[in-house]
C-alpha cells in the first residue's frame, strides 16, 4: 500500500546525512545506484527513495536490499523532481542533505570526502563532486566539465558546473532556498544556484566521485532542451536586477554552445564531455564496480569493462 509523505518523528539517534533519491521508472539501473549508497565507506546516513508515480517495477529490484537506513516512500502521484526534492528536504533528519539520481553510481569514498570538506570549511554551503560519464552498459565514456572553486560564482552567465546528483550541503541552506515548483525543464539545480549564489559559497572536489549516466539515444536532445530552458531563467534573473552585461553574456554563451552542439557530430568532438586520458580513470571505475558488487555479494548486475573509444 502506498505510504503518504508525512514528516517523521525526530529520533534521538539521527543520521548525519540524508540522501534524497526521487525516482520515476528507474528501470534496471536502480539496483546499482542503491548499492553504491549502501557500500559507502561513510555509514552514518539515511536514504529516502521517493517514488514519483512510477509505472514500472523497478522497486522490486531493490526489495531484497535489507538496510534499516533506507526508507521507501510512495503516494502514487506524479509531482515532478522539484516537488519531490522539497518533500525530501522536509523529511530530512540529517545535518547534511545529499542528492543521488536513480541511474548514477556513487564512488565508495564520496560521502566521506564531501563530509570532510564541509566540516573543514564551515563557510561552505554546498559541495559537489566531479563526475565521470558512463553509458547504458556501465562503460566509462568521459568526464563532465567542472570549474575551479574560485570560478564557480564569478561568471554566473556560464552556469554552474556543479553536477546536481553529486551535491551535498547543509540542510539549513536547502531549507532556506528550496527548489522552485514547478521546476524548469531539467535545470532545477541551475535555477536554485542562480537564485542563491550571491549569498552562498559553493565548492567542488578535484577528483571524480560519481559516475553520471548518459543515454546516447536521448542525451543530446535533452541537452538542447535544457539549454533552451536555462537561457530564459537567466534572463528573468539578470534583467530585473539591471545586470545587462550578465544578460548579454548569457545570450552570447547560449549561441556559442548551441553552435558547438550542432558542430559536435560534424567535427567529431565530444563537447561538452571531456575526453578521458590515460588508464587511471578506467582502473578506478573498475575498482568502484568491483567494490560495490563483490564486497556486497551482489552478482545480479552484468558489467562490461571494455573501454569505449574516447
Amino acid at each position: 500500500m502506498d505510504k503518504p509523505l508525512v514528516p517523521q518523528v525526530q529520533e534521538s539517534n539521527v543520521p548525519l546525512i540524508t540522501v534524497a533519491m526521487p525516482i520515476f521508472n528507474a528501470g534496471s539501473y536502480l539496483r546499482l545506484a542503491v548499492l553504491s549508497i549502501v557500500r559507502q565507506t561513510f555509514a552514518d546516513w539515511e536514504l529516502l527513495i521517493i517514488d514519483d508515480g512510477s509505472t514500472d517495477n523497478a522497486l522490486q529490484d531493490v526489495a531484497d536490499i535489507r538496510d534499516h537506513r533506507i526508507r521507501i516512500l510512495r503516494d502514487g502521484e506524479n509531482k515532478g523532481l522539484a516537488a519531490r526534492l522539497n518533500e525530501a528536504i522536509d523529511l530530512a533528519r540529517g545535518r547534511y542533505f545529499a542528492r543521488m539520481d536513480q541511474d548514477d553510481v556513487s564512488y565508495p569514498e564520496r560521502f566521506a570526502r564531501q563530509i570532510e570538506t564541509l566540516e573543514r570549511d564551515t563557510e561552505l554551503d554546498l559541495v559537489a563532486a566531479r563526475a565521470v560519464t558512463i553509458d547504458e552498459d556501465h562503460r566509462l565514456t568521459g568526464i563532465l566539465p567542472a570549474s575551479a572553486e574560485k570560478e564557480i560564482s564569478t561568471k554566473p552567465w556560464r552556469g554552474f558546473y556543479l553536477p546536481h546528483p553529486t551535491w551535498m550541503g547543509r540542510i539549513e541552506w536547502f531549507r532556506k532556498y528550496r527548489y522552485t515548483e514547478p521546476g524548469p525543464y531539467f535545470c532545477e539545480d541551475q535555477e536554485l544556484l542562480l537564485r542563491s549564489y550571491e549569498e552562498s559559497r559553493f565548492g567542488i572536489t578535484e577528483e571524480p566521485f560519481l559516475a553520471y549516466r548518459l543515454r546516447e539515444k536521448t542525451a543530446w536532445r535533452k541537452l538542447i532542451k535544457t539549454r533552451l530552458t536555462i537561457l530564459p531563467v537567466q534572463l528573468r534573473h539578470f534583467l530585473p536586477k539591471g545586470q545587462l552585461f550578465f544578460a548579454l553574456m548569457a545570450v552570447l554563451t547560449f549561441i556559442g554552445r548551441l553552435a558547438l552542439d550542432v558542430l559536435r557530430p560534424v567535427l567529431g568532438i565530444t563537447y561538452p564531455i571531456v575526453r578521458v586520458r590515460g588508464e587511471e580513470a578506467f582502473q578506478k571505475w573498475r575498482n568502484v564496480l568491483n567494490h560495490i558488487q563483490e564486497d556486497s555479494g551482489d552478482k545480479s548486475i552484468s558489467v562490461s569493462f571494455k573501454n569505449k573509444g574516447v
